[in-house]
């Protein structure tokens, strides 16, 4: 029997020393624990977890996992019956990772981990670098090969790493794979899933993002989790993509499919909590090893959820590393990063007494601020572009700014601020939209402070909030008229853009991801006549590259009126680097006709009507308009020149000079 330290902890007498052939069915080396035991071993998925070897000539199984106050670790699975006694695991110090070489075992077999803690206590656990993962509600991982798949999408990722993603276009599809689409004989009563299989959806949603014009795809809930109703925002296994669409191999089909078509895979990533489920990383081996010991820190009371431990070197290595994963292993183009708030802040979502100052006294996370400045430096260095973007809903100075100036390093930022300004507004009453006209021009005063995503995303079309054509005020049609105004702002405001899947032809239901989209209203002209201007306004936005190549760089975006409250009118200038090329844009939010409507432009120019709203194509009036302008040496708006327009109600005209 192996004694016991005073303090509870094993110890072990010094390893036999293995053969060379021996050695060979073994995976975890010196370099590696010391590696691990410092936080910098950033390919550690390919040492721990479950990884097919050879020893003694045998084909087999090395599993390895991380339990450094366990009494005990056996593997157990389909190879043994699931008893804990035939496979018990073998400790390495000084870190306390078990390993062992099982013959018996073959990819395709499940297993999990039991766990015998200092208290006597048997727990059976996934693998936290398992890369394959059983249904749920099953809840073991699965022996995974994912070595083999043959990649053909070298000229997408030779691309993106010469592809500066800040001049480029970037509108973004956020949705949610089992609720997009679900095939026909999916029924609530009979509890079937419907789900589409990662490679069908590759093909369907390919299909769909194209005709759309869409450059990325934004997916939630990839890795794996066991409550559907979750969205996959709690997490239980970190490096499997979820069974309920397929295998390994099946995702990485769909990746590999969708930069052959040339659109970008952003995945939904959460590295702020993680559940308290029996068989995942909470208690993992019957102390709190993933997570912070003291709950005011390592709790999260709203959520009921546990939250990492970002001081802990292994702690972050597993979460820096299963960042890498994705992106190299995977071939992911980015990650965006959810809840980055609920890290920085120690008294996030807690009441006093509920959390714990830093030694400075603040509620700054000093040790999550590290983390992510280690984290977006790493993958971002090591993966040229790649993106990593924030959701971080406060006025966090220097988001995206450099590790080395003091910034966290991410790539983009959500701009949760504009969205609640844009929103608020956009519900408004058009009567009374003139006492709130600075909400829907605020954002500019600090839009250069980061670089921002203009985001509609899931959390505004769910909880009683309305889809985003129910938010809209009036009737019918002058809720089809108001969000063409919407989405027309949207895109000619500085920024890349994400909707979540739907909006774009005007879903009237609260999205649940218990049904797929309302496809059928595809089938209504108004639903049809709003997608068509959508697809429109991403054709007008992937055309012109002063709608995008300066979203960054106050040179590409000019004011020329943004006062004229009581018409709630807005008229702004999109430049091009070099101010080659120009955009004018002309927002009216009301449902008057402006007849003659003066305006104001700094050339004496022609003005060409490239997008009008209010054409019949997308359930406009379809009054007919002159196509070119001629502007005249007559003062307007603090502009030399003006002409003048006939602005429809709830108008957006874009022209080009």
């Amino acid at each position: 029997m192996t004694p016991k330290k005073a303090g509870g902890a094993r110890t072990q007498s010094a390893p036999e020393k293995r053969t060379k052939k021996e050695a060979e069915g073994f995976r975890i080396s010196e370099m590696d624990q010391y590696l691990f035991g410092q936080g910098t071993h950033y390919e550690i998925y390919k040492k721990l977890g479950a990884h097919t070897a050879v020893c003694n000539g045998k084909t087999g199984v090395s599993f390895a996992v991380w339990a450094p106050h366990a009494a005990k670790v056996s593997v157990i699975g389909e190879f043994n019956g699931w008893n804990g006694e035939n496979h018990e695991m073998r400790r390495l110090e000084p870190l306390g990772i078990y390993e062992l070489f099982v013959p018996e075992a073959s990819v395709g077999m499940m297993y999990k981990y039991q766990i015998t803690t200092q208290s006597g206590d048997v727990l059976d656990k996934a693998d936290p670098y398992g890369y394959q993962a059983e249904l749920r509600p099953g809840k073991a991982s699965i022996v995974a090969d994912i070595d083999h798949f043959h990649w053909s999408d070298g000229v997408w990722m030779k691309k993106r790493s010469r592809t500066d993603l800040n001049k480029k276009p970037m509108a973004i599809y956020e949705m949610h794979p089992g609720s997009w689409k679900k095939h026909w004989w999916f029924s609530e009563e009979l509890d079937n899933d419907g789900f589409y299989n990662y490679r069908e959806l590759a093909h369907a949603l390919v299909d769909y993002v194209e005709e759309a014009g869409y450059t990325h795809v934004e997916m939630m809930g990839l890795a794996e989790h066991p409550f559907d109703g979750s969205w996959g925002y709690q997490v239980t296994q970190y490096f499997a993509p979820t069974a309920r669409y397929g295998t390994p191999e099946d995702f990485q089909y769909f990746v590999n499919y969708l930069h052959r078509h040339n659109i970008g895979i952003i995945m939904d990533w959460v590295p702020a909590h993680f559940p308290r489920d029996a068989h995942g990383l909470a208690d993992f081996d019957g102390s709190h090893l993933y997570e912070y010991d003291d709950p005011r820190k390592g709790e999260h009371p709203d959520w009921g959820t546990k939250i990492f431990d970002y001081g802990k070197p292994q702690v972050k290595n597993f979460l820096i590393s299963n960042a890498l994963f994705w992106v190299e292993k995977y071939h992911i183009d980015g990650l965006r990063v959810d809840a980055v708030a609920s890290m920085l802040y120690l008294d996030y979502g807690k009441q006093d007494g509920q959390w714990v100052p830093n030694q400075y006294g603040g509620n700054e996370n000093l040790e999550a601020i590290e983390f992510f400045k280690h984290l977006n430096s790493c993958l971002l260095g090591r993966n040229p572009g790649a993106v990593m973007i924030a959701e971080e809903s406060t006025a966090w100075p220097k988001v995206t700014g450099a590790p080395e100036d003091g910034g966290l390093g991410f790539s983009m930022k959500w701009n949760m601020g504009w969205m609640h300004d844009f929103l608020e507004y956009m519900k408004l009453d058009p009567y009374f939209r003139k006492n709130d006209h600075y909400g829907m021009t605020f954002a500019m005063s600090y839009h250069y402070s980061e670089k921002y995503i203009l985001s509609l995303s899931h959390d505004e079309v769910v909880h009683l909030k309305c889809s985003m054509i129910n938010k809209m005020p009036g009737e019918m049609n002058e809720k089809f008229a108001n969000l063409r105004a919407a989405y027309g702002f949207m895109f000619g405001h500085p920024g890349k853009k994400l909707l979540f899947m739907g909006q774009e032809f005007g879903q009237l239901r609260e999205w649940s991801e218990k049904r797929e989209l309302d496809w059928g209203l595809l089938e209504d002209d108004r639903h049809r006549q709003l997608f068509d201007y959508f697809k429109e306004l991403l054709a007008l936005y992937r055309r012109y590259p002063c709608m995008y190549e300066l979203d960054y760089d106050p040179a590409g975006f000019e004011w020329v009126s943004n006062q004229d409250a009581d018409r709630s009118i807005y008229t702004f200038i999109r430049h091009g680097e070099g101010r080659r090329h120009h955009l004018l844009f002309v927002c009216s939010f009301t449902p008057v006709e402006r007849k003659g409507y003066q305006v104001g432009v700094p050339k004496r120019k022609e003005y060409t009507l490239v997008l009008n709203s209010d054409e019949a194509r997308f359930g406009g009036s379809g009054a007919e308009k002159p196509q070119v302008y001629q502007a005249a040496r007559k003062e307007c708006d603090g502009q030399p020149y003006s002409f003048s327009y006939d602005l429809p109600p709830y108008g957006i005209a874009v022209f080009r000079f």
